[in-house]
């Protein structure tokens, strides 16, 4: 097992906490509507995962992610 001095963040980032955030919400809520066979608010909850995607994408290039100048990490 090697010892690496530098970790690399793995993710822990505002970018990521973002992103995987509205991922979760946007399950939840789908879950939930599927169970209450609402078809068009499942397929807006993942239209929201999409745009969770498109957001830490967003948040990356601002520089809050892994190594940016927001960025603690």
């Amino acid at each position: 097992m090697s010892n690496e001095p530098l970790e690399p963040g793995h993710g822990n980032s505002l970018a990521a906490w973002v992103t995987v955030g509205i991922i979760i919400l946007a399950f939840s809520i789908g879950t939930i509507f599927f169970f209450l066979d609402i078809a068009i608010m499942v397929w807006l909850s993942a239209g929201l995962a999409v745009a969770g995607l498109g957001a830490g994408y967003y948040l990356k290039q601002a520089g809050y992610g892994v190594g940016g100048q927001h960025s603690k990490h």
